[in-house]
């Protein structure tokens, strides 16, 4: 009796194989999100809004500006080129990130760094 030859298995089918395997699917998320801690929204003095009013009116599409930002129960920082700066819907877009104007802490403007905030 002949047997018939063995197929190999597509190239596709056999790195399957080799990947990662998690029991626990979304266990890393859920602990990312359990250690994350949330904070209040800082209000800014006088001075502080004041600033950020200038730092806002100074800047211009295609400058490069560090912006943090506080979005949901953190501060967020973005650096990048700025897009679009949206007057009536009080937005900044700095690559692709959309930032409501009320939402702003700080504003770094100038040349790129590789400092974090």
């Amino acid at each position: 009796m002949a047997s018939k030859p063995k197929q190999k298995m597509p190239v596709a089918d056999r790195a399957k194989q080799f990947m990662p395997f998690s029991a626990l699917k979304g266990l890393e998320d859920a602990l990312a999100a359990k250690e994350r801690q949330i904070v209040d929204k800082k209000e800014l003095s006088e001075d502080g809004a004041e600033l950020l009013s200038r730092k806002l009116s100074e800047m211009k599409i295609g400058d490069f500006a560090r912006i943090t930002y506080f979005s949901d129960g953190e501060y967020i920082s973005c650096d990048g080129r700025v897009t679009k700066i949206d007057e009536v819907y009080k937005e900044i877009t700095v690559v692709k990130t959309v930032i409501p104007i009320e939402d702003i802490y700080d504003i770094v403007l100038g040349e790129k760094t590789n400092e974090k905030p």
